[in-house]
């Protein structure tokens, strides 16, 4: 099951709008200019981006700023799950969170981690 994920949809519930962004309920918000007018698509360091956001917005927006940020990531590995997942690793302490989006290897080591964690789960509902 889904233990102690839910209630946490933000504005508009965030449900029940097609299983792709169930957890992203942000469709048509152009991504929040930064302070000093800087272009927002930067080649600098996107983690290095949100660990300037991240101290000013509530935990719903860090929350959100982070998912946007991990989902693509996510979805390159483990497209057939990549939600779930997504959902899965934004339980974890934020700045865990910060290391995925930088460390290649330790997200696909997380995947990893939460699929086995959802076979598991899938196992005991008897899937």
């Amino acid at each position: 099951g889904q233990r102690g994920r839910g209630g946490r949809g933000g504005q508009g519930g965030g449900r029940g709008q097609g299983r792709q962004n169930m957890r992203f309920p942000v469709q048509n918000q152009p991504p929040a200019p930064l302070p000093g007018g800087a272009p927002p698509m930067q080649e600098a360091n996107p983690v290095a981006l949100l660990a300037q956001q991240l101290p000013s917005a509530s935990p719903d927006q860090a929350r959100m700023l982070l998912g946007e940020a991990l989902y693509p990531l996510v979805d390159e590995i483990e497209p057939q799950a990549a939600a779930k997942i997504t959902g899965m690793l934004l339980e974890m302490d934020q700045g865990e969170v910060l290391l995925l989006i930088e460390d290649a290897g330790a997200l696909r080591a997380k995947v990893q981690e939460a699929l086995t964690v959802l076979k598991a789960a899938a196992g005991e509902e008897g899937n």
